[in-house]
């Protein structure tokens, strides 16, 4: 009975469990140099440590990235910023398959068959302990799972589990290898429990050196801008910058297409009050409102503020079981329906109308779009945008936008812009991008490289940075006059009301959570616990620059018999972490020792070229 009905389930089981383990099958680094004819098949896309990928097998990885995040969130990489993203991580996968792969062979790491079988039988992994079939009220039966083993699983599972296993096995060794030594000693123990018990109250003045001092105060020449100018140069380098022309065909609704919204909310009002129509399954049908409408149109139980107030309004003006004649909010037109009411809460469900484009404005929308698509779209002529917005009437604009930024319009974000810019060649048109609120066309015109600007351009911001630092230190060298000035328990109470200083008491704090005021004050923070109480400390500046001061009025000391008590648990939490952290920094400073020839971007121009030729471009050889 048990197999009849793990055979039964066996194919959605095989779903859930293969695409959870098609990453590990396709990232066999001793496969990666394929076969195939032309470009776009066995050319060389990655080298990595010498060890080579041919494009087939990097297409079939992202593929097979993309079905794995589309059965994970229902849907695969959207737009062009998606799929680059998507691409990086299989890439980063392949990096990540040879390091290890070369570190096991160095370190003499290997995995026996009888050590597949055995984790196989004793250890599934977290997808498959989740199954229902492995379970027995609520909790995994191994049993149940070696019996379905035992039975003769299906081929294709066996095969996803060993490659789990053949990738896990001597990673898990790898790391055993790198960690097992970690002990931590009871003086950091110690340390570490006196971080988080001892503790203390502070008095801190904070100064704002902008409030502080007057601009007249400071006296910055030609020089001083020079040299700061120099020393910070770093902080002024601009990224590339894309200047792009485009145009748009505007999505937005109007007159007529609010008044055909109207118009159907009107004849699902008669509907639902006078011709017999039942006010659920109406919303079932023809409420644009995804959340709701499978349910009839509930919207559960609400209490004042919940909705938009004309939405409101409209609901609490009835009586339980009426319904409203059509209501405009931001969202569309509502047919509303009082379901109950109580003195503090109501419940409500509703039909949603949306207003969006309809009859001839959406025709008319459309065939723009089209327009834009089959006459402007991927052109390589630079004058091709120019003349296509003269004949449909759309005006050109300008925008500009940063390697690496998302462009961003008057009425939003635009995705893929900003990556194609970067890719593309100056005088090119993209493809048609849809937004919610329009469609666009953009044209490549011209790419600034990064720089760092002339002091004479950015002369202004320059300034203002300079005559603040000249502030900062003006005020942490007074600050520090007055520290060195104060007797024994200084009152600094007395500081409050001067222009740009403020005074708080703050507290109790830890050294390991030294509270929201303190976090970026770490110097401040120790000395409070060095130094005797009532003694004044300072001064310390953070990185927005305010400078403070600070003085311990009570501090408590951590117990140690406490510590004693919880010490070996203490030990085990802070090994684990331990050990984690070193395997993090030796994976780490392996990445960084790893050579990487990414050819991506070069093989997709050389296929662009392709197309555009009808012929077969020149590859490049010695890869």
């Amino acid at each position: 009975m048990f197999m009849r009905s793990m055979r039964a389930s066996a194919k959605w089981i095989m779903l859930f469990v293969a695409v959870a383990f098609v990453g590990w099958m396709v990232f066999d680094v001793a496969g990666l140099t394929g076969s195939g004819g032309g470009l776009g098949t066995s050319e060389t896309v990655l080298r990595i440590n010498g060890v080579k990928l041919d494009y087939q097998s990097f297409l079939l990885a992202v593929r097979d990235a993309q079905e794995r995040e589309r059965i994970r969130f229902g849907s695969g990489p959207v737009t062009l910023d998606d799929y680059r993203r998507l691409e990086d991580a299989v890439v980063e996968e392949f990096v990540r398959d040879v390091m290890f792969n070369e570190e096991y062979r160095r370190r003499g790491i290997t995995v026996s068959d009888e050590e597949i079988l055995a984790a196989a039988e004793n250890s599934p992994p977290p997808e498959v302990i989740q199954l229902p079939d492995f379970q027995t009220e609520g909790q995994f039966d191994l049993s149940k799972y070696q019996r379905y083993l035992a039975a003769g699983a299906d081929p294709q599972f066996l095969l996803a589990l060993e490659a789990r296993y053949r990738t896990e096995i001597p990673r898990v060794k790898l790391f055993e290898q790198l960690s097992t030594d970690v002990y931590v000693p009871d003086g950091r123990l110690w340390r570490l429990y006196r971080d988080e018990h001892d503790s203390a109250v502070v008095v801190v003045v904070s100064v704002r050196p902008a409030t502080a001092v007057g601009d007249e105060a400071i006296s910055l020449g030609d020089a001083d801008l020079e040299l700061y100018y120099r020393m910070h140069e770093a902080e002024y380098r601009r990224p590339a910058n894309a200047f792009l022309s485009h145009v748009s065909v505007s999505k937005e609704v109007n007159a007529s297409d609010s008044a055909a919204a109207l118009a159907d909310a009107r004849d699902i009002y008669e509907s639902v009050t006078g011709g017999g129509a039942d006010f659920a399954e109406m919303a079932r049908i023809e409420s644009a409102d995804s959340a709701t409408r499978a349910d009839g149109g509930n919207l559960g139980e609400a209490r004042a503020g919940r909705f938009h107030t004309t939405f409101e309004a409209a609901a609490l003006g009835l009586n339980p079981g009426e319904i409203a004649e059509p209501v405009l909010t931001p969202g569309g037109y509502h047919i509303i329906r009082l379901d109950s009411r109580s003195a503090d809460s109501y419940r409500v469900s509703h039909i949603l109308v949306a207003v969006e484009l309809r009859g001839e404005h959406l025709q008319e929308v459309e065939s723009l779009a089209d327009s834009l698509d089959i006459l402007g779209a991927e052109q390589t002529d630079p004058e091709a945008l120019d003349d296509l917005a003269a004949r449909l009437g759309l005006p050109v604009a300008a925008v500009s936008v940063f390697e690496g930024d998302r462009l961003r319009l008057a009425e939003g974000p635009v995705p893929d812009a900003g990556m194609w810019a970067f890719e593309t060649r100056e005088g090119e048109t993209s493809l048609v991008i849809e937004t919610d609120s329009a469609y666009h066309l953009f044209r490549l015109d011209s790419i600034a490289p990064d720089h760092v600007p002339p002091l004479a351009e950015i002369q202004s911001v320059v300034r203002a940075r300079a005559l603040l630092q000249a502030k900062v230190d003006s005020v942490t060298a007074a600050l520090g006059r007055l520290v060195a000035e104060m007797g024994p328990d200084p009152d600094l109470g007395e500081l409050a009301g001067r222009p740009g200083f403020s005074v708080a008491t703050v507290g109790p704090i830890t050294r390991s959570n030294p509270g929201f005021e303190l976090r970026d004050l770490p110097e401040l923070v120790g000395s409070v616990f060095g130094k005797r109480e009532g003694t004044a400390l300072g001064p310390f500046t953070n990185d927005l620059g305010t400078v403070f001061i600070a003085k311990p009025i009570r501090r408590w000391v951590a117990d140690s018999s406490a510590f004693v008590a919880q010490k070996e648990a203490q030990r085990e939490d802070v090994t684990a972490r331990a050990r984690d952290a070193r395997i993090r920094r030796y994976l780490a400073a392996l990445r960084e020792e790893v050579d990487v020839i990414d050819r991506r971007r070069e093989i997709e121009e050389l296929q662009r070229q392709l197309a555009e030729s009808g012929g077969f471009p020149g590859i490049p050889g010695g890869f």
